[in-house]
């Protein structure tokens, strides 16, 4: 997985994206990503999810995509810019799911969802940041060519 999205966390009732700080005994202390980070504490009442347990619905027998594999498809089609308008209408949002995710079901994805997707795109790009998928590949073809070595030795 090119992204760790563990420590990312939506708030609900809340806009942006929080990075998950540590727990305390009645929450959990998260970090705004934006550019002045600012510390709050979350408490039970918030409800809040890990980026890293949200998927998007598909038709597909598998049923869903991790949110992590979507972002990941928006990152190596389009890079640091969606194709998105200044002012988008619903088209351009429903386009830019069709094109990244094909499968994705219409029926049980809303606009508001895929608003939210372009916004934590951008959030995640800017404050966490991808890797390139090279690297994961180069590191481990390196791993097997050493462990081919080692198995031969």
């Amino acid at each position: 997985m090119p992204i760790d999205l563990r420590q990312v966390a939506a708030i609900s009732g809340m806009s942006g994206l929080y990075r998950v700080v540590k727990p305390t005994r009645t929450g959990v202390i998260v970090e705004s990503l934006e550019e002045n980070p600012k510390n709050l504490v979350a408490q039970a009442r918030h409800r809040m999810s890990l980026l890293d347990e949200i998927s998007i619905y598909t038709t597909d027998e598998e049923g869903t995509v991790p949110l992590s594999e979507v972002f990941d498809l928006m990152h190596q089609k389009y890079g640091d810019k969606l194709p998105i308008s200044d002012k988008p209408v619903n088209e351009d949002y429903k386009n830019l799911m069709a094109d990244v995710l094909p499968e994705f079901d219409e029926e049980r994805v809303y606009v508001s969802d895929m608003k939210k997707l372009v916004n934590w795109y951008y959030i995640v790009k800017d404050y966490v940041g991808f890797k390139e998928v090279e690297e994961t590949a180069t590191t481990e073809s390196e791993a097997e060519t050493e462990e081919g070595k080692e198995e031969k030795a």
